[in-house]
Order: structure tokens, then C-alpha cells, then sequence
């Protein structure tokens, strides 16, 4: 498989700079670097890269809003949010938008190519006891995006399946859980993410904690 695309935005030159030595070291391709949110919309638009590594916080458009209109267009992109705070409300709402995962600003050099690789791949990139509090903290606040999907289309097994989704369980755990082959807990999970329209874990275990499936402290974080 190839390497993937990327475009760097941060409205900190220093990190740029930094992330892009650290990727092309790697043999990663950095397709171009955006300062802002205006910026970003208009290079995905020009180099169409297939990961964006999105800052949140910055001047003019911040990197939620770039996010929502890079994913309306193009919902092929994989938005890797790029964070000071693990537990931080606008990564939660940017997880709810679409983007596939987060990574603190000062991750190692070898997780950061590593996460990029990954989403490149379309999975999702999720530290599930981070993304559980996360979610237990700013689900159903009122000012993050909402998913509600209606879920009468799944199956008594797939709302199993994604209700242990949304605690956070690799396809390993999901089948010890329920003893099933991994490969018919990923049948089930593709199932899940089709009739819901999700792109990934991270949009599922968004959804279970706004459609009540799972509750905060429902599982240990």
C-alpha cells in the first residue's frame, strides 16, 4: 500500500516544520502546509491530500470549522486533529463531525507517522480510554454536534456489538465478549457502520453515548 498525502496545519511555523521533517524522514509525502483554517480548505481543495493533520486552536477559522467543510466535500479525507489537551470539548465535537481520531502536539516521532499511516488506511485512531472520557465529559452538553441516528435498522446483536464499541473494545475483545470469530465481529461492525452512515470508531463510540447506549462509568476509563 502506498504512503499516504499529507497537509500540515498548525498556525505555529515551528511545528510545521517539525512535523513535516519528521514525516518525510519516515518517507511520508507532505503535500503542502496551511497556516489556518481558510488555508486548509483551499489546500485540500488544490492537493487533495489524502490525510489532513488539523490544528484546532487557531486565528480566524479554527480547525473544527475547517474540518466540517474539508468533510462535506470531501468525505473520502481522513482529518487527524492535532491537540495541547487530551480532554478537550473540540476535539469531541470535531470526533463528531467526522475526524478519525486526535494525537497530543507532543507525540513521539514515531506515533506520529505511525497515526498517519493508519488513518491512511481509513481505520481510526483511538485511545479508547482518553476517547471514553472525552465522550463522558462533553456528550449531550448542547454545544457539540449531535449525531441521533434513528438505531431501529440494527439487529438485537449489532446493538450489542456497538454498544461494546462505544466502551471502547478492539474487534479481539468484541469477539472474547461475545464468542464470535474476529471476523464475524468485523462483519458485524462493517454492518453497523453502513446502516448507521459512520465512518469509523471514533463517529461509533460518539453515537453510543448520544443515543444512550452506553452511560458514563458504564465502563472503567
Amino acid at each position: 500500500m502506498s504512503e499516504p498525502r499529507v497537509l500540515i496545519v498548525d498556525d505555529q511555523e515551528l511545528i510545521r516544520t517539525g512535523f513535516r521533517l519528521i514525516l518525510t524522514a519516515r518517507g511520508i509525502e507532505v503535500a503542502g502546509e496551511a497556516a489556518d483554517g481558510v488555508q486548509a480548505v483551499d489546500a485540500e481543495r488544490r492537493l487533495r491530500p489524502d490525510v489532513v493533520l488539523m490544528d484546532i486552536r487557531m486565528p480566524g477559522m479554527d480547525g473544527l470549522e475547517a474540518t466540517r467543510q474539508i468533510l462535506a466535500r470531501n468525505p473520502g479525507c481522513r482529518v487527524l486533529m492535532l491537540t495541547t489537551f487530551d480532554l478537550d470539548r473540540y476535539v469531541y465535537a470535531a470526533l463528531a463531525l467526522g475526524a478519525s481520531g486526535f494525537l497530543l502536539k507532543d507525540v513521539t516521532a514515531d506515533h506520529l507517522a505511525a497515526a498517519v499511516r493508519l488513518v491512511g488506511t481509513g481505520d481510526a485512531l483511538l485511545a479508547p480510554s482518553i476517547t471514553r472520557r472525552l465522550v463522558q465529559r462533553f456528550a449531550a452538553t448542547g454545544d457539540t454536534p449531535s449525531v441521533h441516528r434513528d438505531l431501529t435498522a440494527l439487529t438485537p446483536r449489532e446493538r450489542e456489538v456497538l454498544t461494546l464499541v462505544g466502551q471502547g473494545l478492539s474487534n479481539a475483545e468484541l469477539a472474547s465478549s461475545l464468542t464470535l470469530s474476529e471476523a464475524t465481529v468485523k462483519t458485524h461492525v462493517a454492518r453497523i457502520f453502513a446502516k448507521l452512515d459512520l465512518r469509523d470508531r471514533a463517529q461509533a463510540v460518539v453515537l453510543a453515548y448520544e443515543t444512550g447506549l452506553v452511560t458514563p462509568g458504564s465502563r472503567d476509563g
